[in-house]
């Protein structure tokens, strides 16, 4: 399962890089939905530690931090 979140992890991460340099107004949308598509499946396929870390962080800082302003 590592494995096939780590490659659907490079395909977002290169899907996002072309989307940022490419300046052609039909190839844009695509790698912008690809990049979507692929950084979905990475937290569906990322093991639950991982996934645990994702949510703990922003709850860490707020309580850090102060929500309140």
């Amino acid at each position: 399962m590592l494995v096939l979140s780590l490659v659907s992890l490079a395909i977002a991460s290169i899907s996002t890089f072309i989307f940022l340099n490419v300046q052609e107004d039909v190839i844009r949308p695509c790698f912008a939905v690809t990049a979507a598509l692929a950084l979905l499946l990475t937290l569906c396929l990322a093991p639950w530690a991982l996934k645990l870390t994702l949510v703990a962080i922003p709850i860490t800082l707020e309580r850090l931090y102060g929500g309140a302003a």
